[in-house]
């Protein structure tokens, strides 16, 4: 009866999970879905004209009527739609009118540079926002606690591209500390041989160590001041789940057994926070995807972000789209990522 019962269980308990990773994949697909259709909708409710752009101001009727329908523009919006995810799906985004070329090809060679600075300036963010909020954790109402709160309220008031220019000011212009906008100086940006797209690891590899040194002074301001970003809402948000978390009693009963602070805090505090620690990161770091569109245009930095600006002010519509899909994407399925890793890591949300 006992080994009947357990079979069972394990049988329930098979099937909840199975139910909830289906749950999880179904309301993916469509999050997916709903942002397919809000960059379609985004498409059509531009005031720019896209047969106007490929024809020219001065068409004639029949030739406007004539790539109005090359483009698929005269058929019902739902069947437009479909043709969207049908060519989606074949990677296809369009052509975008300023490089005339794919904008998958385009997203493609611009997308590794937006993924080396959102990585470094999160690997930044996530040392120094967690050390922070851990000593302000142990010491409330300390000077360091007060400076996390500091650091806190300057990383979500300051705007990004400001803070940009003013340290583009301060370290490139007078104290000569940065090397500048960009990647790299121009005596090897032709010469660098493109094996990942990460200059960092490309110039590494060509083993010339200058060329290595100058990647790293063109790199570190962007991801300061990036990092900054990420830093900020790291340590609000971890500090506030480690304060409520040392108020419970188990941390009360511990200390009464003569445990020291520091110990409860690490030992027992920390680890019951990773759920919310792993969804901090994941939030951060598609924040620092999205929030590069600024950094990259101040330090042209030539990723999604500054390919991005530059087709918004051309009015490149399927640049636009690719690059609001992208985006969009890393976004919901870092979300989901964090979902699984907390359901993973963390007993209590199963």
């Amino acid at each position: 009866m006992a080994r009947f019962t357990a079979e069972a269980g394990s049988a329930r308990l098979f099937w909840l999970r199975g139910g909830r990773l289906a749950t999880g994949l179904v309301a993916l697909a469509v999050t997916l879905l709903g942002l397919l259709a809000f960059t379609f909708t985004l498409s059509h409710l531009s005031p720019v004209d896209p047969v106007l752009q490929i024809a020219g101001d001065h068409a004639s009727e029949s030739t406007y009527a004539q790539v109005r329908s090359e483009l698929g523009l005269d058929q019902p919006l739902l069947m437009q739609f479909w043709h969207y995810l049908t060519h989606l799906a074949h990677g296809d985004l369009g052509i975008s009118r300023l490089t005339n070329s794919p904008v998958a090809s385009d997203l493609l060679r611009t997308f590794p540079a937006t993924i080396e600075l959102a990585t470094c300036s999160m690997i930044f963010g996530a040392f120094f926002g967690i050390v922070l909020a851990l000593v302000a954790a142990w010491k409330p109402g300390s000077l360091v606690d007060n400076l996390a709160r500091l650091v806190s309220l300057l990383g979500y008031s300051v705007p990004v591209f400001w803070l940009g220019l003013l340290g583009l000011l301060l370290f490139y212009a007078v104290l000569h500390w940065s090397a500048g906008p960009g990647r790299l100086d121009d005596i090897w940006i032709y010469t660098l041989e493109p094996k990942t797209g990460l200059v960092l690891i490309d110039s590494w590899l060509s083993g010339d160590p200058e060329m290595f040194r100058n990647a790293v002074a063109h790199l570190w301001l962007p991801v300061v001041v990036l990092g900054l970003l990420a830093m900020a809402g790291i340590t609000r948000l971890l500090r506030a789940a480690l304060l409520e978390e040392s108020s419970k009693e188990y941390v009360t009963l511990a200390r009464a057994k003569g445990a020291s602070r520091g110990r409860i805090l690490l030992l027992h505090v920390f680890p019951n926070v990773r759920g919310t620690l792993i969804t901090v990161l994941a939030l951060s770091y598609a924040t620092l995807l999205e929030g590069s569109v600024l950094t990259e245009t101040v330090f042209a930095w030539p990723g999604v972000g500054r390919y991005m600006t530059t087709a918004l002010f051309a009015s490149d519509t399927p640049a636009i789209l690719g690059s609001t899909l992208l985006i969009g994407g890393c976004f919901i399925l870092l979300n989901a990522l964090a979902d699984a890793l907390t359901y993973l890591t963390d007993p209590r949300t199963r």
